[in-house]
C-alpha cells in the first residue's frame, strides 16, 4: 500500500512522456504533410494558396505548440512528484510552463515576421519578454530554490527580514509569516534567499492562526 502513491506517480509520468512524443510526432508529420499538400498537390488542381500557408502553419503551431509545451510542463511535473511534495512539482511545472508560452509566442513572431524580418521580430519579441519576466522568474526561481531545500516549513517559529512569525504558507512567488500580533507578513521568495533565516523556539502562546 505504501508504494501505491509512487506506482500512480511513475504511471502519470510515463502517461505525459508518451503524449509529449505524439504531440511531436504529431506536429512534424502534419506539418510535413501540410507542406506537401499546399506546395504539390494543390497546384495541380489550379489551387494556388501560397500566400496563406504561414497563417495555416502559425494555426498549426500555435495550437500543437501549446500542447507539447503543457504536455511537457506535466512530464516535468509528474517526475518531480515521484520524489518531492506536490507543491514543488507544481511550482517547476508552473514555471516551465510560463517560460514554453513565451518561447512559443517568439517563435510564432518570427513566423509571421517571415526571413530576416521576422529572425529580428522574434528576437526583439523575445528580449521584451525576457525583461518583462526577469523579476518575476528570478522570485519564482528563489521559491523554487525555497520549496526544494526547505530550509524551514510551515508553522516553523522565524525571523526573516526582521519579522517574527510562524509560517503560515510558501509559494513559489511568497512566504506568508503570522507575527506574534497577530498581523500577516507577504515575503518576496527572492528577498528570503539573500537573507538569514533564523529558526527560533515557539512562543509559548502561538498567535491564532
Amino acid at each position: 500500500m505504501t508504494n501505491q502513491p509512487e506506482n500512480l506517480n511513475q504511471r502519470g509520468f510515463v502517461d505525459s512522456l508518451i503524449k509529449l512524443i505524439l504531440y511531436i510526432v504529431a506536429f512534424i508529420v502534419i506539418s510535413v504533410l501540410l507542406q506537401y499538400l499546399i506546395l504539390s498537390i494543390l497546384p495541380r488542381f489550379g489551387l494556388f494558396i501560397f500566400s496563406y500557408y504561414v497563417y495555416i502553419n502559425v494555426s498549426l503551431t500555435l495550437i500543437l505548440g501549446f500542447l507539447i509545451v503543457r504536455a511537457f510542463s506535466n512530464v516535468i511535473y509528474h517526475f518531480l512528484k515521484i520524489k518531492y511534495p506536490e507543491d514543488v512539482a507544481k511550482a517547476f511545472r508552473n514555471v516551465f510552463l510560463v517560460i514554453g508560452v513565451g518561447a512559443l509566442i517568439t517563435v510564432i513572431a518570427g513566423e509571421v515576421g517571415g526571413g530576416l524580418a521576422g529572425v529580428s521580430v522574434g528576437g526583439f519579441l523575445g528580449i521584451v519578454i525576457g525583461f518583462a519576466m526577469q523579476q518575476p522568474l528570478g522570485q519564482a526561481v528563489a521559491g523554487l530554490f525555497i520549496l526544494v531545500a526547505r530550509p524551514f516549513k510551515i508553522n516553523d517559529y522565524v525571523t526573516v527580514l526582521g519579522d517574527t512569525g510562524i509560517v503560515k504558507d510558501i509559494g513559489i512567488l511568497f512566504t506568508e509569516i503570522i507575527k506574534d500580533d497577530n498581523s500577516k507578513v507577504v515575503i518576496p521568495s527572492n528577498l528570503i534567499i539573500n537573507n538569514k533565516v533564523y529558526i527560533l523556539t515557539k512562543p509559548a502562546s502561538p498567535p491564532k492562526q
